[in-house]
């Protein structure tokens, strides 16, 4: 009689069942323990850096290669405590293994004729950065004729670095990070 009128009702009656599927749904996830859903409680993968302390260390803590001292619970420029022990820190390690956890390469016509100021750039932003995070370093620079590559103890130093280059240049910047292997690789080519 009303054609239009029973489609809306079907349409109605139709969100009021899958409402009704919805808090089943919803009911059905609850843990009857806790009241926790179980997808809060499903594990995560962690970030795997193989180069992260598996333990907590003993405070305080001292590098021997660098100085920098292990101090509530992170790695800080201090001074080195008379009764500290000594363990090398990550990112000494990594360099010692040539282990990078990030690089960045760069490339083009640009980049050869202004070598020397792009190096400058990099090296002041990583000396703002070492400021504040101590294992945030350059590992290693690579100079070719084609490139030049940044390799650097951290996966945060290529993406400054990378984002002052834009800043500065323009130029075309790509990232890919890859969470397996704790690694950032940056592309910056002008």
């Amino acid at each position: 009689m009303y054609p239009a009128l029973s489609c809306e009702l079907y349409s109605l009656q139709g969100l009021r069942e899958s409402d009704k599927r919805g808090e089943d749904d919803k009911m059905r996830n609850k843990s009857t323990t806790s009241g926790q859903s179980r997808q809060d409680r499903r594990l995560r993968e962690l970030v795997h850096d193989p180069y992260k302390s598996k333990r907590k260390l003993p405070e305080p803590t001292v590098c021997p290669d660098c100085f920098v001292v292990f101090h509530d619970g992170r790695w800080q420029w201090r001074e080195r405590p008379l009764d500290a022990h000594e363990v090398p820190c990550p990112a000494c390690d990594r360099t010692r293994d040539k282990y990078p956890a990030g690089q960045v390469t760069i490339t083009g016509p640009f980049s050869r004729e202004h070598r020397e100021e792009i190096l400058n750039l990099a090296r002041n932003q990583e000396k703002k950065a070492k400021a504040e995070h101590p294992l945030d370093r350059i590992m290693g620079i690579e100079e070719g004729e084609d490139a030049v590559i940044i390799k650097t103890t951290d996966i945060h130093l290529p993406r400054a670095i990378g984002e002052a280059l834009q800043r500065a240049y323009d130029g075309e910047l790509d990232y890919r990070y890859t969470e397996e292997e704790y690694y950032l690789d940056v592309t910056w080519k002008r």
